[in-house]
């Protein structure tokens, strides 16, 4: 494992903005920067750092469900996010059994993912690698989602099935109505948000850190992990092939059992720093977390 200071490198991308007809009314040019992991076998993971700010978390009244309620302001610090989710060839580098997979594609999502093998994921490449990856706490995957945008999705008003993948039968405002793939794509398909991440919107739900509440009365006013509430459920963000526009908005939320997972799930992972850490006694530090969380 090499100690050499880590580099970011810069890449750069074009992101689009949607009227309510779904029309593409602009397009800019932007650039980001991230960090490349190796991970084995032909793998490697890419982390993009997005910088740190306040946002409104949550919907305003008429707009979304009673559990993206209230809107409040929430101060993130900088973290490094993945591009993607977490992909079967990555997994693949790094743990040492296979989920029973629905749509198979090393560029594919995982699916079928429970919270509990997100976690322990996250846990074995943190051994792997020396660096303290997580589950992204819910605050931080909403920001990162918006990317400095405030409407229903990161590229505007509405959604296309040129923009993601999700149940392209059913609309959100006025545009037209789209396909429907019934599958996962693979990750990158479409054009990324703002801060340069992709399949935000739809493909597979994305395991987030914190338990479940049923309404932010009294969430952090900053990123950290909301660690009281219904520990025995977990959040999900993004919604998936298998869902309605509405449900791939940045706000939307989802509630799952830990141990249980879906075709439609998956995740990806964040980290706090680039520095390398002692993290080969973080599994038993993780499982006592985890068992105080789920009291």
């Amino acid at each position: 494992m090499s100690d050499e200071p880590v580099e970011l490198q810069r890449f750069e991308f074009e992101i689009v903005t949607l009227d309510r007809q779904g029309e593409v009314i602009a397009s800019q040019a932007c650039r980001a920067q991230q960090f490349t992991e190796d991970l084995g076998n032909g793998a490697v993971l890419e982390m993009v750092a997005i910088p740190g700010g306040t946002f409104q978390m949550g919907s305003r009244t008429g707009e979304g469900y009673d559990d993206e309620r209230p809107q409040h302001r929430v101060k993130v610090a900088p973290f490094l996010m993945g591009k993607y989710p977490v992909t079967q060839e990555q997994w693949a580098a790094v743990m040492k059994w296979t989920p029973p997979y629905r749509c198979k594609g090393a560029k594919r999502p995982t699916d079928r993912i429970s919270w509990d093998s997100a976690w322990e994921f996250c846990t074995q490449l943190s051994k792997q690698t020396g660096r303290d990856y997580r589950l992204p706490g819910e605050a931080q995957w909403e920001y990162a989602c918006r990317a400095g945008t405030v409407t229903p999705f990161y590229c505007g008003l509405t959604l296309t099935t040129d923009l993601a993948n999700y149940v392209g039968y059913h609309t959100y405002l006025a545009e037209p109505k789209g396909v429907y793939r019934h599958e996962t794509t693979e990750v990158g398909s479409f054009a990324p948000n703002g801060f340069g991440l992709y399949d935000m919107h739809g493909n597979v739900w994305e395991w987030c850190a914190d338990a479940w509440h049923d309404t932010y009365a009294g969430a952090p006013g900053d990123e950290r992990v909301w660690e009281h509430g219904n520990a025995s459920h977990r959040v999900l963000r993004g919604g998936s092939w298998h869902d309605p526009p509405g449900l791939c908005r940045c706000a939307a939320r989802l509630k799952l059992g830990s141990t249980e997972g879906d075709d439609c799930i998956g995740f990806r992972v964040m980290l706090a720093s680039l520095e390398r850490q002692d993290v080969h006694g973080a599994a038993p530090a993780m499982s006592r977390i985890r068992k105080w969380l789920r009291r």
